[in-house]
């Protein structure tokens, strides 16, 4: 009974080990590697399968060793897009004509008051004016024998791109003649009376006008002058 109790007692003990080396055997650890949906890869699976393949070489079928798909090359600019920094030139005084009305808008008296001068651009291409004018009393058909008037500048300048038969404005306000007949200036100048007047823009040359409805009659020798305009001036 001792002898057989004795035996049953060592495979009992054998079998306890067993189990116990084969728990061992199992547990996560530095042995294994967590997948993250609560199962476990042996690291001896993990060895075994580097091993297996060159170093640097995609095993057959995986995803590394499919080409790549080829990403879509960035569409280039359209070739009709304008190249960067292009501008028109600025108008020359050929390309220009000039005509002069009295403006609608003006202040009270006998004289001119106030005259809406016209740029029509005669030449085939856009051109650029800019800014405020100089401007001269003159003679008829003698721009060189004029008298350069006191400019007072109102309103900023900016570029004004003129298409081929297109126009733009300076609008000219004089200190008006007041009274009847030859009337007078409030200062106490004597009126003066100028057929033309002769305007310079800024890079484009002089232009003389003379009125299509009168003649310009002003005080003081002053006149307040706008910027080149896109938009008639009342």
């Amino acid at each position: 009974m001792r002898y057989v109790n004795g035996m049953r007692g060592s495979a009992v003990a054998v079998v306890v080990a067993s189990a116990a080396l084969a728990v061992a055997g199992c547990q996560p650890g530095g042995s294994g590697a967590d997948t993250g949906d609560g199962g476990v890869t042996p690291s001896a699976a993990v060895s075994s399968a580097a091993s297996s393949s060159t170093p640097g070489t995609p095993k057959p079928g995986s995803s590394a060793s499919r080409p790549a798909s080829s990403a879509p090359a960035a569409s280039a600019p359209p070739s009709s897009a304008p190249a960067p920094g292009g501008s028109a030139p600025t108008c020359s005084a050929g390309s220009l004509k000039a005509t002069a009305r009295q403006a609608a808008v003006r202040p009270a008296g006998t004289g001119t008051g106030a005259a809406v001068v016209e740029f029509t651009n005669v030449s085939g291409r856009t051109c650029v004016l800019k800014g405020h004018p100089t401007v001269a009393g003159a003679g008829n058909g003698s721009p060189e024998m004029n008298v350069p008037l006191t400019v007072k500048p109102t309103g900023a300048a900016a570029p004004v791109k003129v298409a081929a038969g297109g126009k733009a404005w300076v609008k000219l306000t004089f200190v008006q003649v007041q009274g009847e007949a030859d009337g007078y200036c409030v200062s106490g100048s004597a009126p003066v009376l100028y057929p033309t007047m002769v305007l310079r823009l800024p890079g484009s040359g002089a232009h003389q006008v003379a009125l299509e409805d009168g003649q310009f009659a002003e005080c003081d020798d002053t006149v307040t002058v706008t910027a080149v305009s896109a938009l008639r001036p009342s």
